[in-house]
């Protein structure tokens, strides 16, 4: 076993409904399935027969936000987390079973919508945690010259470690271990179009980002990691990347990854 890079976790986040702004959090229980009400709930696209409703069709929707402002970070049960608050732009605040939800997102995004509750970790990369790098987020932020905001890419967990920028493309079948959890590195996370917009303002567009992603480094920013042993992780855990033989997982634990998640 070879320890190839160590250091801490930088940064935690949660994002309760696909698509929505989430929350920065200071630690989560991280069960098999991915982080502990993560991607939880959706919206569902009237226009696209139960579709479920991406920011990359309606990038607007990144202006909405959801959050579980009554629940301690790592009291989460990871099977069954409760129904968020969903915070428009406008600052009203709904439940997400709130009868009015539906019709205030409706108006807003000019579609209509439901609203649905997903099976424990059933996103589009169910099963699984996206992990981010701070020295990759600072080369790509220096090559462009710009600041780079980390919530464009929608991470999971961000880890500051001794590594170079970009080695975490090497990394796959690798083993990350962040506090009580490990995980075994699947791919790196080739983006769709969603980080090419602002967080806080997504009408404004940076396609250069995209661009120089692929142009540089195949479109990847991040990997996507499977969860080998749950538990609790928090900022400032201390973090490490190992080679080592990894237990395969069963293939019912492995759909097809054939899509970017830059919109998870």
């Amino acid at each position: 076993m070879t320890e190839l890079a160590r250091g801490e976790v930088a940064r935690l986040f949660r994002w309760p409904v696909k698509s929505m702004a989430g929350e920065e959090i200071a630690a989560a229980q991280v069960a098999g399935h991915g982080l502990a009400g993560d991607r939880a709930h959706t919206l569902v696209d009237g226009r696209e027969r139960g579709g479920r409703l991406s920011a990359r069709a309606v990038p607007s929707v990144l202006e909405w936000a959801a959050t579980y402002p009554d629940h301690p970070d790592d009291a989460l049960e990871a099977a069954d987390p409760p129904p968020p608050v969903v915070t428009a732009p406008d600052g009203r605040c709904f439940g997400f079973d709130d009868p009015e939800l539906p019709g205030a997102i409706a108006a807003d995004l000019d579609r209509a919508i439901a609203l649905r509750r997903l099976p424990s970790g059933d996103h589009d990369r169910r099963g699984t945690v996206l992990v981010t790098f701070e020295a990759t987020r600072r080369a790509v932020e220096d090559a462009l010259g710009r600041p780079l905001e980390l919530r464009r890419f929608r991470p999971n967990l961000h880890l500051e470690l001794d590594a170079s920028p970009f080695a975490e493309e090497g990394w796959s079948g690798r083993r990350i271990a962040v506090g009580e959890v490990t995980m075994r590195v699947r791919e790196p996370c080739e983006r769709c179009a969603v980080p090419t917009r602002d967080p806080g303002r997504p009408g404004e567009r940076w396609p250069q980002l995209l661009r120089w992603l692929f142009a540089e480094r195949e479109g990847a920013f991040g990997v996507i990691a499977e969860v080998e042993r749950p538990g609790r992780v928090a900022g400032g855990d201390q973090a490490g990347v190992w080679e080592v033989a990894a237990p395969r997982l069963s293939p019912a634990r492995r759909p097809p990854t054939s899509r970017p998640a830059g919109d998870r």
